[in-house]
C-alpha cells in the first residue's frame, strides 16, 4: 500500500492548474501583449519565493468511473512569496479563465489573501486583471434570480488600509469589483494602453447614450490625470519595478517601523547649486524636482502622482537613509496654488506617511488656496480644509524648508502650527495673509484718488512695503525660526530625520473626523 498514486494524481492536477484557461485563451492574453498570470508572479516575486495556496481549486468534471475528465482553475492565483526580500501576499486575476469574473472565480481564495495579508502583517499586491464582481448576466440562466448586492470582504480591504501597504497593479480591463480593488491600495499603477479601469465597461456605457472604446472611457489619460491611480508605465515589467520601490520605503505593517538602510550619501553635502536656484525676481518658476534630487540621498526620490494635482509635487526618498514622506510646491502650475485636486493629493499624501511613520519633509511655495469660480465649482474650500485637516492630524513629525510664498489658509498649512515649529526659511521666502501685489491699490484706493502725482506716490508705497516683506523682518520677531543659506538644506535635514527617528511610535493611529 502507498499514496504514490494520489500524489500523482495531485501533480496531475498541478500541471492542469498551470495550463490555466488553455491554450487558446492563454495564446489570445498573449497576443494582446499582456503576461498570463502565472508569468507575471514569477517576474514580481523574488526567484524561488513564491508559495501557492490552492493551486488545484477550480471545477472538475468526473467521468462515468469517477475518474478526473476536465479540469479548469479559479480564475485567481493566491499565494506568499518575497519582494525585494519582504513577506508579501500576492492575489493575481487569471484573464484567461471567463476574463477574471466572479463566475468562474473561488471567493475563498481572494478573502484567504486579504485576511493573511492583514492577520500576519505582509504587505499585500494584487495583480488585477479583470471584473471579479457578481458575474455575467448569463449566471442568471443558471440561477434564476437578482440579488440584493453585498461585497464579502470589503471589510479586509478597508482593515488592510490602515494596517499594511497595499498595492494594485492594473494590467488589463478592470471593471466592478475589479476597480474598486484598484482604487482601494496605498499605491496603484496602470499600463498604458494596456489596462483600463471603470467601474463598468462600454456596453453598460453605451447604454446611458456614451459610444465609447475601453481607452475612452477608462484609459490611463483619465485615471492618472484624476488620481484615481498613482502611476502609469509603459510595461507590465516597469509596474512590477515601481511596487518593489514603493514597498522598500515602508515598514510590513504599522506594527513596524520604517527601516533605515546603510547611507550612502555624505550626510554633510552642500549643494551649490541651490543659491541661485530661485530666481531673484520672484515671478520666474523654477524646478522644485531639483531641489528634492539634490537635498535627500542621491537617487532616492520616489515621485507618486505626478499626472494629477500638478500644483504638488509628492513621493517618497531617503535623507540619510532614513525614508521620509516629500511634499513640494511646483510653481510652475498656477504660481503653487491648491486647487482641489492638488488638496485631495496634499490629503492623500499625508495620510500615507501618517499611517506608516514615515517623517515629512516639506518645501514650502504655495501662494494660497486657487481663487475662481472653476476653483469654487469644484470645490476648493471644502477640499483644502480636509488638506488642513490631514496636516494638523498627523502625528509624525514635519520639517517644512520655505522656498518661496506661504500665502493664506493653504499656506499655513505646510504644518500643524501648534506643535513645535522645525522650519527653516530661504532668503527667497515670501509670506502673508495675501500677497502684496495688487492688495496695495485696493488698501490705499481712497488717498491714491487724492494724490497729486499718483504713479509717485503709488512707487513710494511699493518701496515701504518691499521692504517689509523682507524675510529678515520676520526673523526679527522670531516669526521665522531660522533664515538659511539654501546649501545647508541637506545637512539640516539630516539632522532632523536623526531627532524625528526618535519620535517614531509604531502603531494603529485612529483619526477624529475630518471635514
Amino acid at each position: 500500500m502507498s499514496w504514490k498514486p494520489h500524489i500523482e494524481e495531485l501533480r496531475q492536477r498541478e500541471r492542469l492548474a498551470e495550463k490555466m484557461g488553455g491554450e487558446e485563451p492563454v495564446s489570445r492574453q498573449r497576443g494582446r501583449g499582456k503576461l498570463t498570470v502565472r508569468e507575471r508572479v514569477a517576474f514580481l516575486a523574488d526567484p524561488g519565493s513564491f508559495q501557492e495556496i490552492g493551486k488545484i481549486a477550480g471545477r472538475a468534471e468526473y467521468d462515468e468511473n469517477h475518474q478526473l475528465k476536465e479540469f479548469l482553475p479559479a480564475n485567481m492565483v493566491v499565494g506568499r512569496g518575497k519582494v525585494g526580500g519582504k513577506p508579501v501576499v500576492i492575489l493575481g486575476d487569471d484573464f484567461t479563465v471567463r476574463g477574471g469574473a466572479a463566475d468562474a472565480s473561488i471567493r475563498g481564495k481572494m478573502l484567504i489573501a486579504e485576511k493573511m495579508a492583514g492577520e500576519y502583517r505582509m504587505p499585500l499586491i494584487r495583480l488585477v486583471d479583470g471584473t471579479g464582481g457578481g458575474g455575467s448576466i448569463k449566471m442568471l440562466d443558471k440561477d434564476p434570480r437578482t440579488y440584493i448586492p453585498e461585497t464579502p470582504g470589503w471589510e479586509y480591504a478597508v482593515e488592510n488600509l490602515a494596517e499594511i501597504p497595499v498595492v494594485s497593479l492594473a494590467l488589463g480591463p478592470c471593471a466592478g469589483l475589479g476597480a474598486g480593488r484598484v482604487g482601494a491600495s496605498h499605491y496603484s499603477v496602470m499600463v498604458k494602453e494596456l489596462s483600463q479601469v471603470f467601474v463598468a465597461g462600454p456596453p453598460v456605457a453605451r447604454a446611458i447614450g456614451e459610444d465609447v472604446t475601453k481607452e475612452e472611457l477608462g484609459g490611463w489619460n483619465i485615471q492618472a490625470k484624476n488620481g484615481t491611480v498613482d502611476e502609469a508605465v509603459e510595461t507590465e515589467a516597469e509596474a512590477f519595478e515601481k511596487t518593489r520601490q514603493f514597498l522598500s520605503y515602508l515598514p510590513m505593517s504599522v506594527h513596524e517601523r520604517p527601516a533605515r538602510t546603510s547611507p550612502t550619501d555624505d550626510p554633510n553635502r552642500r549643494e551649490g547649486s541651490l543659491i541661485d536656484i530661485v530666481p531673484t525676481d520672484g515671478k520666474t518658476p523654477y524646478m522644485p524636482r531639483k531641489i528634492i534630487n539634490v537635498t535627500v540621498d542621491q537617487g532616492s526620490f520616489f515621485e507618486i502622482g505626478r499626472y494629477w494635482g500638478k500644483g504638488i509635487v509628492t513621493g517618497f526618498a531617503r535623507i540619510d537613509g532614513f525614508p521620509v514622506g516629500i511634499l513640494a510646491g511646483d510653481p510652475f502650475f498656477l504660481d503653487g496654488a491648491w486647487t482641489p485636486d492638488t488638496c485631495d493629493k496634499v490629503t492623500r499624501h499625508v495620510d500615507l506617511c501618517d499611517t506608516f511613520h514615515l517623517p515629512i519633509i516639506h518645501f514650502v511655495d504655495c501662494a494660497g488656496f486657487a481663487v475662481g469660480v472653476k476653483q469654487e465649482t469644484n470645490g476648493v474650500t471644502r477640499k483644502g480644509v480636509r488638506a488642513m485637516s490631514a496636516m494638523y492630524q498627523a502625528k509624525v513629525p514635519v520639517c517644512a524648508v520655505v522656498i518661496r510664498k506661504a500665502f493664506g489658509l493653504a499656506g499655513s498649512a505646510m504644518m500643524n502650527p501648534t506643535r513645535t515649529k522645525w522650519r527653516y526659511a530661504w532668503p527667497s521666502g515670501d509670506w502673508g495673509s495675501l500677497p502684496m501685489a495688487g492688495g496695495i491699490e485696493a488698501a490705499y484706493r481712497k488717498e491714491l484718488s487724492e494724490a497729486e502725482d499718483k504713479d509717485a506716490f503709488l512707487e513710494e508705497l511699493y518701496a515701504k512695503f518691499e521692504a517689509m516683506r523682507s524675510p529678515f523682518r520676520t526673523a526679527e520677531a522670531f516669526l521665522a525660526e531660522d533664515i538659511i543659506d539654501p546649501r545647508d538644506t541637506r545637512p539640516l535635514l539630516v539632522d532632523f530625520v536623526h531627532h524625528a527617528d526618535r519620535m517614531i511610535e509604531p502603531g494603529y493611529k485612529p483619526k477624529g473626523y475630518r471635514p
